[in-house]
């Protein structure tokens, strides 16, 4: 009866094995950090920049409507369904900070931001702290007919060379796109809901939008 042979790994390949370990957890902690927005490195090593959008929805409501459904968890007093994933830190006349709770598929990401606001026409969104170490946004409101067009765009910056470019191309930027498409879907409904009451509290007989 042949015996099996037994591979016994030499101590510099346990070392090898032991190093690759350290390396992933020491990554896996990092991505962790950052996501949370307990850490942010804006290092600036091999940085690349990703488009986010732009991303497009039409809304049958007009545009001073939907500007103020889009601002008023910021400059007004949040809604308490909104109250665990937004907290407003500082409140000004045109400028905002503000920190944002948003569902992954495993864990909260963290993101503190300072808004701008430029009424009725665009939104503005620039990263302070969080996941990446540049992000900027921005949302416009053209009106069109008795609708108004909504725009996203935005950019990412994201570092370490090849590594960055692809967690920006993979994963980055699609869950991102993900979580904007679904909150322009939310403002459309919320901004028609809101237009479709005044409709029903318009006088009979009176054409204009209240």
């Amino acid at each position: 009866m042949r015996a099996t042979p037994l591979i016994a790994l030499s101590g510099v390949a346990w070392a090898l094995v032991a190093t690759a370990g350290l390396l992933v957890a020491g990554v896996a902690s990092l991505v962790f950090l950052m996501t949370r927005g307990w850490l942010t490195l804006d290092l600036g090593w091999g940085r690349s920049h990703h488009q986010v959008g732009p991303l497009e929805v039409t809304i049958d409501a007009p545009r001073d409507l939907v500007f103020e459904q889009l601002s008023s968890p910021y400059v007004g007093r949040t809604p308490a369904a909104m109250r665990g994933g937004l907290e407003v830190l500082e409140r000004g006349r045109d400028l905002v900070v503000a920190l944002h709770r948003t569902r992954l598929r495993l864990l909260d990401s963290i993101t503190v931001e300072a808004i701008g606001f430029e009424p009725p026409e665009r939104i503005r969104f620039r990263h302070v702290r969080g996941p990446v170490p540049h992000a900027v946004e921005e949302f416009r409101l053209t009106e069109e007919g008795g609708s108004t067009r909504l725009e996203y765009r935005g950019e990412l910056g994201i570092d370490f060379w090849w590594l960055g470019r692809l967690a920006g191309r993979h994963w980055v930027v699609p869950n991102w796109q993900r979580i904007v498409q679904a909150a322009m879907e939310k403002t459309k409904a919320g901004a028609e809901s809101r237009q479709e009451a005044r409709r029903r509290r318009r006088p009979e007989g009176d054409g204009r939008d209240r």
